[in-house]
């Protein structure tokens, strides 16, 4: 089945930020949570997710299982974006404004992959 544009647009998004947990790790560390155990180990498992909900949502048999992951996976990085409004150093020098918005784009992401589940 060939899917819209926009759904390959989203995998393609979803894979090269997984890629980018391989190739800046640190960017990824400075934000996670204090209270998680083994940042190294979850930024990666989190680019393998990332890499892997994209590759799903590609292949009709396993769309439907790959966006629920995204959601959910989009649901716990809420954790990251909460936790950045905490301080300054964990808000990586961003404005608090922007660190705001980001909540509610991660609405508006799960909004998006929830759309294709029609398809």
């Amino acid at each position: 089945m060939i899917y819209p544009w926009h759904l390959y647009l989203m995998a393609f998004m979803y894979i090269v930020a997984g890629i980018f947990h391989f190739l800046k790790p640190k960017i990824y560390m400075r934000i996670m949570p204090r209270y998680l155990p083994n940042h190294r180990l979850l930024v990666h498992l989190s680019g393998e997710a990332e890499i892997l909900l994209g590759i799903l949502i590609c292949i009709p048999a396993t769309k439907d299982l790959g966006i629920y992951g995204i959601i959910l996976m989009l649901l716990v990085f809420l954790l990251v974006h909460f936790y950045m409004l905490s301080s300054e150093k964990a808000g990586v020098g961003l404005p608090k404004w922007l660190l705001i918005v980001r909540i509610p784009l991660q609405f508006l992401l799960m909004y998006w992959a929830w759309y294709y589940l029609r398809y």
